[in-house]
């Protein structure tokens, strides 16, 4: 049964502020790998007791994981995204949830790369004081593919925000969440940046999946809420941003599932290695020893490798997509300049890796029941919870369109869609008189 739960302001004590990070991943790990076993360590109580994960993330802010890609001219670590995604993933396998909800602080501020100065000005030091970002795009329904029903407007008294976003994702533990919006009296749409204490917003914890619990995935509302005009952002489909910024999102899941296989690998060996009993239509010998458990966690760990080689190439095709952008130029707020071929291909390996990664991490946290008998099904255990997190990330991106995007560039040289929208399809009815065009 799902938990509600109102978070009113002040939600949360306030980040110190983080101390300069280097950029090289192994300096990196060893500063944040004591937050990491301290999260590990509570992560299976967290699951059974259903406990938000506030200090975590909290102490995680405190330690500069927020601003791993601030770049280094705007003050931040400049760490490249291969050895972003790596820590992500090292953080995954210590808890899914948590890496899950660094999505989007992590996009927000892989956006503002391509700002105009005035809005970088603002929001870079507020990330480097230990600010978070959270997430409000998805609207749970009601509103038709290509259009939102959260309204930003334009008043005597200035901007102001009406509306209610679902799988707000990470908003209950940050400071500000994003809200995707429609701007009234123009087409497409926008961004906005709202403090998730402010006036008029309201954060639930109503997140009913059977995985990823603990994520703050839940309704965040706003009524009547004031935003300010450096928390006003355009988005034009097709751009560089728009491209690097979808690509960006989905590699940040893809390193989610890949810390969920490595989980499920180290679950299984540290399972196998103290158990004690054994099945009278086996060998007779010590799960530990016997070559046909030893077979099951190799194809386990086997699924976890290729999970994390396939995912970390795919950063460094990112990584390459990004250098390019900014050889060219096309890092900044200038739409006009050509999106490079290197950020195409930016989507293009992430939709690969999707169906790739996806199978490999199901497939890993599926087999870690073939290497125990019925007590791994114990609920004490928890060990469902890998394959449960597995399946709800993998529902954000339906392997079934990607194969097809995939297929459709291979034959036809057909770029994917750089804009992920979600809505209700237009009827038949509709398509015919036009009105769902």
């Amino acid at each position: 049964m799902s938990t509600t739960t109102e978070i009113e302001a002040p939600r949360r004590i306030p980040a110190t502020t983080p101390p300069a990070l280097p950029a090289d991943y192994a300096s990196l790990r060893a500063h944040f790998q004591p937050h990491f076993d301290r999260i590990a360590a509570g992560s299976l109580a967290r699951e059974l007791h259903r406990d938000l994960p506030f200090d975590e993330v909290r102490a995680l802010d405190s330690a500069g994981f927020g601003t791993l890609r601030v770049p280094a001219e705007h003050g931040g670590p400049g760490a490249s995204i291969e050895t972003f995604i790596r820590l992500l993933v090292d953080l995954a396998e210590a808890d899914s949830n948590i890496a899950h909800l660094y999505r989007s602080h992590a996009g927000f501020v892989e956006a503002l790369r391509f700002q105009p100065p005035h809005i970088q000005n603002a929001w870079y030091p507020r990330v480097l004081a230990g600010q978070t970002v959270g997430n409000a795009s998805t609207e749970k329904g009601g509103n038709r593919l290509g259009t939102l029903n959260t309204i930003l407007a334009r008043t005597e008294d200035g901007w102001r925000l009406n509306g209610q976003k679902f799988y707000s994702t990470a908003t209950i533990f940050s400071d500000w969440t994003r809200v995707s919006v429609a701007i009234a009296g123009q087409d497409g749409r926008g961004f906005v940046a709202v403090p998730t204490d402010a006036p008029g917003v309201r954060v639930d914890d109503d997140w009913d999946g059977f995985g990823q619990k603990l994520t703050g995935t839940g309704t965040t509302t706003f009524e009547d809420v004031a935003v300010d005009e450096d928390a006003v952002f355009d988005r034009v489909v097709g751009t560089v941003e728009a491209i690097h910024e979808a690509a960006f999102f989905q590699l940040i899941l893809l390193a989610v599932l890949a810390g969920i296989a490595r989980a499920a690998r180290r679950d299984a060996a540290a399972t196998i290695a103290g158990r004690a009993r054994t099945f009278n239509t086996g060998l007779g010998m010590p799960f530990r020893e016997d070559p046909l458990i030893q077979e099951a966690t190799g194809r386990i760990a086997a699924k976890a490798y290729s999970a994390e080689a396939t995912v970390l190439h795919t950063a460094r095709v990112l990584d390459d997509g990004i250098n390019a952008a900014i050889a060219a130029g096309a890092d900044g707020h200038d739409h006009s300049v050509p999106v490079p071929e290197a950020v195409h291909y930016e989507e293009i390996a992430v939709e690969h890796a999707q169906i790739t990664v996806l199978e490999l991490a199901l497939g890993a946290a599926q087999d870690l029941f073939l290497t125990v008998g019925a007590s791994a099904t114990s609920t004490t255990k928890a060990l469902d919870r890998h394959w449960r997190n597995a399946q709800t990330v993998a529902t954000h991106n339906p392997i079934a369109f990607r194969a097809r995007a995939i297929g459709d560039w291979w034959i036809n040289g057909t770029l994917p869609q750089g804009l992920n929208a979600i809505g209700d399809a237009p009827t038949k009815a509709t398509t015919a008189s036009g009105a769902g065009s």
